[in-house]
């Protein structure tokens, strides 16, 4: 044989190493951590049976992934998108925005690559992808899924198109309006027929929009706008349906603060002086974290806390009390157990290395951390 084929068949014989390779590692292995000990306790115990976690991942790096943790075996799951549907060729995508599930699907914005993943809530197992594109986040009203996109491309455009709102049928997985609302629309939620989506402008630097849309849900079209601070993101509603809206800022001189709307009467009621980077209702408590980057001084400030919604008081500056907020550096994504209370925030660290999931007391003591992907930062309990 001459040195020609020679190299030829060594090249052949690695080629076949790495298939092989790549069929065990990425198709029949499911990389798992024992984070708690097995506990039957928790089994019998409460109504929530473990969450998963939505990995963003760096942006044209395809690297958006899910993990899952079990509370009865106390396992942490890593990357079961891509382990549970290998025919998937190109994975979970690019850029996970938003993880919800309602009834018995699981449902997983891919914002740069343009669908929402809907799975099965019980195995991982892929069902259909909606496309949308540069779809952002989603809630869920009698039936229905809706989804906030940025209609056009990712770049930073003063004329970049105005956003919409497109609202999905659960069970046919079909679109079946859309309503436009404002630029580059973010966060939504519902309330007494009407639909609320915070406008960010963010691609129109530095004309950012300042508005949350009100959309009629019977018969989809904005009845209204509400101004706010610029910038707007995040939302949440309260027990007595305020609505808190997040506003990002300048990143120069005009700093993130948090603003309430009465969604009775549609008008913005306080302004409460709060930087807020992501937050989550929980009874009458806000809990809010802020990573609050500013261009003229090249720092982030990162703080916490919790807000009494009852009083709009702030009951407390921090959320963590154990001292371990110094080991995180980037908070990035946070959730509260309905009925333990106990309280879990992300850190992306610088970003491009993978993160961490931090489990916390409701008295914010550490309780156990567990290495997640790249930038985790979406949360979904799933129920008994």
């Amino acid at each position: 044989m001459n040195r020609k084929l020679l190299i030829f068949a060594a090249i052949a014989v690695l080629m076949l190493q790495y298939a092989s390779c790549r069929d065990d590692i990425y198709i029949f292995e499911e990389e798992k951590e024992q984070v708690t000990p097995p506990s039957a306790d928790s089994i019998l115990e409460g109504n929530i049976q473990g969450f998963y976690v939505l990995n963003e991942g760096n942006m044209g790096m395809n690297r958006a992934s899910i993990d899952y943790f079990d509370y009865a075996t106390g396992v942490y799951h890593r990357d079961i998108f891509s382990a549970r549907n290998p025919e998937i060729v190109k994975e979970l995508g690019d850029v996970g925005n938003d993880i919800k599930i309602y009834g018995s699907k699981l449902y997983s914005v891919i914002n740069c690559s343009n669908f929402i993943e809907v799975m099965d809530v019980k195995s991982a197992k892929h069902i259909k992808r909606i496309s949308v594109p540069n779809c952002r986040y989603m809630a869920f009203h009698d039936g229905k899924a809706y989804i906030s996109s940025y209609a056009g491309k990712v770049e930073v455009n003063p004329n970049a198109e105005i956003g919409f709102v497109a609202e999905i049928d659960t069970t046919t997985l079909e679109i079946t309006r859309k309503v436009t609302v404002g630029y580059q629309p973010e966060e939504i939620v519902i309330n007494d027929g009407k639909l609320y989506v915070a406008n960010s402008g963010g691609y129109r630097v530095p004309n950012y929009d300042r508005t949350v849309s009100v959309v009629d849900l019977n018969t989809f079209t904005e009845i209204e706008k509400i101004e706010v601070g610029i910038n707007p993101h995040r939302m949440q509603i309260d027990k007595r349906g305020d609505i808190y809206v997040s506003s990002r800022g300048d990143y120069y001189n005009v700093p993130p603060n948090l603003y309430v709307i009465d969604s009775k009467t549609n008008k913005v009621k306080q302004k409460l002086d709060i930087p807020v980077g992501g937050m989550y209702m929980s009874g009458d408590s806000l809990y809010y974290y802020s990573v609050a980057f500013s261009y003229n001084t090249g720092q982030n400030t990162v703080t916490y806390g919790i807000l009494d919604t009852r009083t709009k008081e702030i009951i407390s500056d921090r959320i963590i009390t154990d001292g371990t907020d110094k080991r995180i550096v980037i908070p990035y994504g946070l959730t509260v157990h309905p009925e333990t209370k106990e309280i879990y925030i992300t850190d992306a660290q610088n970003y491009v290395v993978t993160g961490y999931v931090y489990c916390f007391s409701p008295e914010g003591k550490m309780k156990w951390r567990v290495l997640a992907g790249n930038i985790p930062a979406h949360f979904a309990f799933v129920y008994k």
